[in-house]
């Protein structure tokens, strides 16, 4: 079965939008990565030189919040990315979309 030119040029712009997606969130995976290894080391190092043992300052509330959070929103972005959504799934997106196609489409019939 042949593709028209219309379904490659869709597809292939699916394809681009999703590459775009993964790139985004694989930038924010090393950024996360990256800002939270210096975040601990400095604070680590700060709060050991104070006197601190190494456990104490590591596992301080301060030093974990950051990582904690940014990584439940990291989470959010990958399951976006990766369509894992336990309130909207993709078959719930397509049923959407075929409703309101057909609604649209009863709409024009309806006015002709």
């Amino acid at each position: 079965m042949e593709l028209n030119e219309f379904e490659q040029n869709d597809k292939l712009i699916r394809a681009r939008n999703k590459v775009k997606e993964l790139k985004g969130f694989y930038i924010h995976l090393i950024v996360y990565i990256l800002v939270n290894a210096f975040i601990a080391t400095t604070v680590t190092v700060a709060r050991m030189s104070g006197g601190e043992s190494f456990t104490e300052a590591f596992f301080n509330v301060g030093t974990l919040s950051t990582p904690i959070f940014w990584g439940i929103g990291l989470a959010f972005h990958a399951a976006k990315v990766y369509g894992f959504s336990v309130f909207f799934s993709k078959d719930w997106e397509e049923r959407q979309i075929r409703k309101y196609v057909e609604k649209d489409k009863q709409d024009a019939d309806r006015y002709l």
